[in-house]
């Protein structure tokens, strides 16, 4: 059992992240209050909470697995973010800005018609409710180890906590929470990183010469002709993918835009928080590699017979949680779960908004009752936003008796989701591309991204007899291949059926 003053830590922390939300209760009375903040939130307090929803309570764990039993050729994911940001502030910012709309997907219905702004947001929705429930999850587990809660309760209050807040405070109540839980996560971190380093045995210099020897500071090879394994370039092509996803077409991401008074506080918050994300998710890998210096040196230290059987197996997920318990004074033990937990509040307040968000703009408005009037588009924000937090904790309940699904589960939302950017790149870079041509393009780049996840061997259901037609490339390669894919069909369809545009 943790000592008390850490309990206190983690339940003070609790109680005024759900008290700072709803604080913003009277500000988030109105549709566009709790929508957008009535346009009217600081540019610095929207950067931050773009880098807490980016940081997830599974980077925070997962990053550090990572780089303790790899190296940090994970990294090239946050290189990319740099390029992202840029055009995201040159070309999204004011697109999004100008359309008049708080959906991420109402130009889709523009430009392509219903079905895409359906089929976009419909995406949106149902991996929206797989991220709550696999953070929910995935950070129940190593807090059950730490704790010793039951998962299902730590599950439902997390989930309920963030949820509640999302509701009550609104888009407002978000953006300073998440602020708060960002400023909690990288003071966690960076004190994490500071301890690991003067913990060493025989000083710093132990720390780098043992991580220098066993090549943890590599980034994987540089090939650039090599596409069929974990190279440099294959994560900086997944990673820019990924992210132009996160900036153009995620609501969580587009809805912030529109909160800043002014379009450059806008472009600026974009740049802080990707800006931000860079250095400390340097700090989350330097931490895995630390932790490898730290239990190479002493390995006598790890006595949980499961963990060493884990590390064995090249498994690191649980080294972090481990070091957070056994190796933290009082007080920093504390800290750092109320980080973990800060990641994970962040990721399911601004998931229960955009989803609730999207219920009234993308169809209750738009196909049910376009005239509703603010005490009716209220009431559907806030039923909304307990379903999906509902759903959410739901989903993550399911898990715990279908842990073996999980993987699978998030491939099959990634077939969904690598449409989207895709989608959305052709509508916004191809004046000429028509509804059909969007229709065929995207059903041509889901086959490809349903076919390279079919064929992936730990899955096992790809036939022995198509051996032949398995896909050879890196499994990061999916999406950049789907989206790549309705891009191309994309282009040359209009090329061949449409007329070039005369003056």
């Amino acid at each position: 059992m943790l000592p008390w003053i850490d309990i206190a830590i983690i339940v003070v922390y609790m109680i005024v992240s759900v008290g700072v939300g709803c604080w913003f209760y009277f500000a988030s009375r109105s549709p566009e209050g709790f929508t957008s903040a009535n346009g009217r939130a600081p540019g610095v307090i929207v950067g931050l909470s773009i880098f807490g929803t980016y940081v997830s309570s599974i980077s925070f764990l997962a990053l550090p697995g990572k780089a303790f039993v790899g190296n940090w050729n994970a990294y090239g994911l946050s290189l990319s973010i740099p390029l992202a940001a840029w055009i995201a502030t040159k070309w999204f910012v004011p697109f999004y800005r100008n359309i008049g709309s708080i959906s991420a997907y109402a130009h889709l219905e523009d430009r392509f018609g219903p079905w895409a702004r359906v089929y976009a947001s419909g995406c949106y929705l149902l991996t929206q409710v797989a991220r709550m429930g696999s953070v929910l999850f995935l950070l129940a587990l190593p807090l059950h180890h730490l704790l010793g809660w039951d998962v299902r309760w730590i599950i439902i209050v997390v989930g309920a906590s963030a949820a509640l807040y999302s509701m009550i405070g609104g888009i407002t109540g978000i953006l300073w929470t998440d602020a708060l839980q960002s400023v909690v996560l990288i003071v966690g971190a960076l004190t994490c990183a500071l301890i690991l380093v003067f913990q060493m045995p025989e000083g710093p210099r132990q720390l780098f010469e043992i991580a220098q020897a066993n090549d943890k500071f590599s980034l994987g090879s540089f090939s650039v002709t090599d596409f069929c394994s974990s190279t440099f370039w294959v994560v900086l092509l997944y990673g820019l993918t990924i992210n132009l996803q996160n900036f153009g077409i995620d609501q969580n991401y587009v809805q912030r835009y529109l909160t800043s008074p002014t379009e450059r506080q806008a472009k600026n918050s974009v740049w802080l928080g990707a800006l931000l994300y860079l250095p400390i998710s340097a700090f989350f890998f330097f931490i895995g590699t630390a932790l490898f210096a730290f239990y190479t040196a002493q390995p006598d230290l790890i006595i949980d017979p499961q963990l060493a059987a884990d590390v064995a197996a090249g498994k690191g997920d649980g080294v972090f949680p481990y070091f957070i318990v056994h190796q933290l004074p009082v007080g920093m033990t504390g800290l750092l779960i109320a980080a973990i937990l800060a990641a994970a509040m962040s990721t399911i307040s601004s998931s229960v908004n955009g989803a609730s968000t999207l219920t009234l703009t993308d169809y209750y408005k738009r196909f049910f009752r376009p005239a509703a009037g603010e005490k009716e588009q209220m009431l559907v924000l806030y039923l909304s936003s307990l379903v999906w937090g509902a759903l959410g904790i739901g989903c993550a309940l399911l898990m715990i008796s279908a842990k073996g699904v999980l993987d699978a589960y998030w491939n099959l939302m990634g077939i969904f989701s690598g449409g989207m950017v895709g989608l959305f790149l052709l509508g916004f870079l191809s004046r000429r591309a028509t509804s059909k041509i969007a229709l065929v393009s995207a059903v041509v780049g889901v086959s490809v991204i349903l076919w390279m996840t079919a064929s992936l061997p730990r899955f096992g259901i790809w036939p022995e007899s198509l051996a032949a037609f398995r896909c050879p490339l890196n499994e990061l390669m999916i999406t950049v291949c789907g989206t790549a894919a309705i891009l191309i069909t994309g282009f040359a369809l209009t090329i061949l059926l449409t007329k070039p545009e005369t003056e």
